[in-house]
Order: C-alpha cells, then sequence, then structure tokens
C-alpha cells in the first residue's frame, strides 16, 4: 500500500485533521493541544501517536513535555493532500474555535514571560538569572570593536549595553517588556548615555533596519524565544555585510523548575543546535565555547557562539 493511500486514510479522521491544523503553524505541547482541542489526554495521546507513526508529526522532548510539530521534510505529494484535506474543511465551526484557541494558548505564553520580566523589573542586575555572570559578560565584552553600532537583543535593563556604550558609537537594546524598556531609558539617561536607545519588540521581529548595525547581541535571551531560529534569523537580517553575533546562553540542560522561575522557554541548547542555527541563517566561522559553569545545582553552563555575516 502506498505512502499516498495510508495518508488518506490517516487523513479521514476529524480529530486527526484538526492536531495537524493546529500543529502546521504552531509547535504544541500534549497539554496545550488538551486545552485547546477540549479533549482528554488519552484521546491526543493515541491520535498523536498514529500521527507520528504515519511520518505526518514530529516530536520534541523537553525535559518532561513532548512538543509536537508537522514534519520537516515531507513529500511534495503528502503535502498537497494535507493542504486540500484543510482545506476542505476550513470553514468547520470547529477549526474556527481551535483557531482562537489557539491564539489564546499564545497570547498565554507571551503574558507569562512578560508578567516574569514585568516583576523583576529594577532587580534585574541584582536577581538571579541562570548563566547571567561577570566572567561569561566579560568574555563577550572582550569581543568588543570600538566605535560601532551594536544591537543587544532581548536586552532586558540592558546590564550589558551599559557596559558596551561606554565605547561604541551607537547602542540599541531591544525587548519585549515594557517595564524593561522603561527602567532601562531611565537608567542611560542617568548615567549620561546620549547613543543608548531602547525600543519595545519582540527579536523574532527586530525594529531595526535591514544591514544596520555591526554587532548583534543574544545575551540569555534566545532560550526565552518561542522559534530560537527566527531570532538568529533577525540577527542575520539586521547585520551589515561582514557584521558579526555573539550568543550566551544556557547550555542544555534538566532542571524543570527553570519554565517557573525564571519563564525559560527552552531549556539552554546544545552545542550542536546552537551551530544549526547560526548556519541555517547563513553565517559563516561559526564557533561555539563553553565560557562558564556554575558551582551550584543545578551547574548551569553558559555557552558562547559566534559567526559572522559573509560579505565586504
Amino acid at each position: 500500500m502506498n505512502a499516498s493511500w495510508d495518508s488518506l486514510k490517516i487523513l479521514s479522521d476529524p480529530t486527526r485533521l484538526r492536531v495537524l491544523a493546529l500543529v502546521s503553524k504552531e509547535e504544541l505541547s500534549v497539554a496545550e493541544l488538551q486545552e485547546i482541542l477540549g479533549m482528554g489526554q488519552s484521546r491526543i495521546s493515541s491520535q498523536l501517536a498514529q500521527l507520528r507513526q504515519a511520518g505526518l508529526v514530529s516530536d520534541r522532548r523537553e525535559g518532561k513535555n513532548a512538543f509536537y510539530s508537522l514534519r520537516a521534510g515531507l513529500s511534495p505529494r503528502i503535502l498537497n493532500l494535507l493542504k486540500a484535506a484543510l482545506e476542505a474543511i476550513a470553514d468547520q465551526p470547529a477549526l474556527g474555535e481551535d483557531r482562537g484557541n489557539l491564539d489564546r494558548i499564545l497570547q498565554k505564553r507571551r503574558r507569562t514571560q512578560e508578567q516574569y520580566f514585568n516583576l523583576i523589573a529594577g532587580r534585574l542586575g541584582r536577581h538571579y538569572c541562570p548563566g547571567r555572570s561577570w566572567e561569561a559578560i566579560g568574555r563577550l565584552a572582550l569581543r568588543l570593536t570600538p566605535a560601532i553600532t551594536i544591537a543587544d537583543l532581548g536586552a532586558g535593563e540592558g546590564l550589558v549595553s551599559q557596559l558596551l556604550a561606554r565605547r561604541a558609537k551607537q547602542v540599541w537594546c531591544i525587548d519585549n517588556s515594557p517595564r524593561m524598556v522603561e527602567v532601562g531609558t531611565e537608567l542611560a539617561k542617568k548615567n549620561g548615555l546620549a547613543n543608548l536607545a531602547y525600543k519595545l519588540g519582540d527579536i523574532e521581529q527586530v525594529p531595526l533596519p535591514d544591514r544596520s548595525v555591526d554587532l548583534a547581541i543574544l545575551s540569555q535571551a534566545l532560550h526565552h524565544a518561542q522559534h530560537p531560529q527566527a531570532a538568529v534569523n533577525e540577527a542575520y537580517r539586521i547585520l551589515r555585510p561582514g557584521g558579526q553575533l555573539l550568543v550566551l546562553d544556557l547550555n542544555a540542560h534538566t532542571f524543570e523548575k527553570a519554565r517557573e522561575l525564571y519563564a525559560d522557554i527552552w531549556l539552554g541548547f546544545k552545542e550542536s543546535a546552537l551551530h544549526g542555527f547560526l548556519k541555517k541563517a547563513g553565517f559563516n566561522k561559526v564557533e561555539i565555547a563553553t565560557v562558564a559553569r556554575e558551582a551550584q545545582e543545578p551547574h548551569f553552563e553558559t555557552l558562547l557562539a559566534s559567526g559572522v555575516k559573509p560579505g565586504r
């Protein structure tokens, strides 16, 4: 029996089609699918198992959670079958409800992070944050080039940027927390840093023009991104040819409480994952090294990754 026939049988079930419609838009956990569809875990897990066995979805383990997405690299024939099936039911009320519930889930994700960072705004420099150490920040700072334009993406209050602005030509701090932007702007004014400016924005949609900066920094920000690859792609976009990206982030770990304590979405990244993000975005000369390891449990390790945008 060929793959197209098997796929037609899989797509004949309304619940499986609803699941495929959702995971084709966003990677979702089993719990999130339960909430969106209003179904029990056993039913959702059963449908996901069949979809995975059919090769239509992929799962990713992150600690105790499993996240599902549409499998990458599906053949054009299978994709066309799926597209036709989804278009045929697009006007069904259940699909409209699913889309609304999906939007609500994604807003809930964003609110959780925003509430956390708004809460600690003004205290971030004194508040414990995994991977934030002077050793790691110092290693990053040593890579600076004087009189350049820098973008600090996911800057928070701008702890790094407050230091960089004393030598850089211009520093842009981008953060999606209104309170962080407010506090950072006040700090820049207090310290007389006229070349340090804050912008409210998302690291996956950076409010800066193409090819406008020489150095982009993601310092302990990437594990807060919904889509890390999109954030790295944005860094590539705003860099001038020959510009450099520096990423400070946690090595992959299993400290589940980081999600609750620090609003982390990702439990760090393996070196291979960071390398893949930079290479896929188009960076050359990609290098990754472990630059810090905390003595206390859970012994967070910090990775420093760098890449250069081709050109010049």
